[in-house]
């Protein structure tokens, strides 16, 4: 993997991936998603063609119990609109898929504009940008429409017309599995519910989609699992259908919000120790800046991973947060505010901290009374007298640290060395024959000092 991982991490490959990533992303945004659908569907089918990541999907019916939840009906909507007495569309959803609040029910009434406004939402504070808003669990309807459209409209009569239905049907989700050496798992999660909107989240979408590409290119030690579902109720439905996996998950990552140009920001897990604030924390220092953020219960999936009875290692990668951007949440969240560097950025990141959290383990020292002479097999010059180079000193690092204990990023933390360059040493140095891995969970062994070595000592 670290060859692959390399390429990158390099400043070259990452900006292919994130052009990659950002067509990808311009593919998908005209498609007007929701927590179910045709929108969610096209989105998956996008991600296998244009992509070229292979999709296992799930198709879980309408009314399923789902922990404290059931799985909606589903979502469908031909078109929407607002007339005036002329006929002229004055609210088109085929003209943006955000002037319709999801999960609208339908309707086909002639209304005044006084009737009308209480189911209307614009943004006084931003004129010219239509919001975004949804309606999942309450039947409602509503538009959405530029504040400063809004204060035209004269008072009416409208024709108002909602073509949609909300019958029994399917939650839509899907996952790329990536087999490992091991079957302890690495969980990436998406969202995939959002309709026009490029940063929130097509961003997250669209760089999954590259490191899963790159990952399923390599045999990684651990299984990675990429899951493309619907905020909230996608990851709860998850979660329930797949109990079996959920004790061996080791690490994972919310992805979202990874496109604008704030700098790359990672919110730590419920527990805020686990391997993944670990790995995030390593790496996050060496990114200029880039900031640490502490849990809260608020935001996107990552909280339902982290609920007390789950209480997985998974925290989010971002760059701005939840409100945290002037275009979030409406339809200035384009295609002009997301940056194919800023998504080659995230890639960087998330190549190395992929290789952080695959590599991670625990090793114990095979020769650990002294130091083991590492010139007869070839790691170490044979020349005395030089202060050993960054190699040199890794390979002395892991040595001193591999009793079991530590892990090769608790190495790297006390060393201040690269996590990489710690395990190549430890690499290295398992090829020499001086250490072996320790399966998880098992114990440390206590090291026995052995007896009297020959030749014997003579007394003076």
């Amino acid at each position: 993997m670290a060859l692959l991982l390399d390429e990158l991490r390099s400043a070259d490959g990452a900006a292919e991936a994130g052009a990659r990533a950002w067509h990808l992303a311009e593919a998908m945004y005209p498609l007007c998603r929701s927590l179910t659908g045709a929108g969610v569907r096209a989105t998956l089918d996008l991600i296998e063609t244009q992509g070229g990541l292979p999709l296992q999907r799930t198709e879980v019916p309408s009314g399923t119990p789902v922990h404290d939840w059931e799985v909606p009906l589903e979502w469908s909507v031909r078109d929407a609109w607002i007339a005036d007495a002329a006929g002229r569309r004055v609210v088109d959803f085929r003209a943006h898929n955000l002037h319709l609040m999801s999960y609208s029910v339908p309707v086909r009434r002639q209304m005044t504009l006084e009737e009308l406004q209480p189911h209307l939402h614009s943004l006084p504070e931003r004129p010219d940008d239509i919001p975004y808003r949804t309606s999942y669990y309450r039947e409602h309807w509503a538009f959405c429409l530029r504040h400063r459209d809004r204060e035209r409209l004269g008072p009416g009569p409208y024709e108002v017309v909602v073509d949609s239905t909300l019958a029994p049907g399917h939650l839509t989700l899907a996952e790329c599995v990536v087999p490992g050496q091991s079957d302890d798992e690495i969980l990436v999660h998406t969202h995939v519910c959002h309709p026009s909107l490029a940063n929130d989240n097509l961003a997250g979408i669209a760089v999954a989609v590259e490191l899963a590409r790159a990952l399923g290119r390599s045999r990684p030690r651990h299984t990675w699992r990429f899951i493309f579902a619907p905020g909230t109720i996608g990851s709860l439905t998850w979660l329930a259908l797949r109990p079996e996996v959920l004790p061996r998950v080791r690490a994972g990552l919310v992805l979202g919000l990874l496109g604008d140009g704030a700098p790359l920001q990672y919110k730590r897990s419920r527990r805020g120790d686990t391997l993944t604030d670990r790995a995030a924390a390593h790496v996050l220092a060496g990114i200029e800046g880039a900031r640490l953020l502490d849990f809260e219960p608020y935001g996107y999936d990552e909280r339902q991973y982290g609920a007390p009875g789950f209480d997985l290692p998974v925290g989010r990668l971002t760059r701005s947060v939840n409100g945290g951007y002037p275009e979030y949440h409406c339809s200035a969240d384009d295609m002009t505010l997301l940056r194919p560097q800023a998504l080659a950025g995230a890639l960087q990141a998330l190549a190395r901290l992929a290789q952080v959290l695959d590599g991670n383990r625990r090793l114990l020292n095979l020769s650990p009374f002294g130091e083991p002479r590492l010139g007869k097999r070839g790691l170490y010059r044979s020349t005395g007298g030089h202060a050993p180079g960054a190699f040199e000193h890794a390979l002395l690092w892991v040595l001193s640290q591999s009793d079991g204990v530590h892990d090769l990023l608790a190495i790297a933390e006390r060393s201040r060395l690269p996590f990489e360059t710690i395990e190549t040493a430890a690499e290295a140095l398992q090829q020499a024959g001086l250490l072996r891995d320790l399966a998880p969970g098992e114990p440390a062994p206590a090291f026995t000092i052995p007896g009297p070595q020959t030749p014997k000592g003579t007394p003076t």
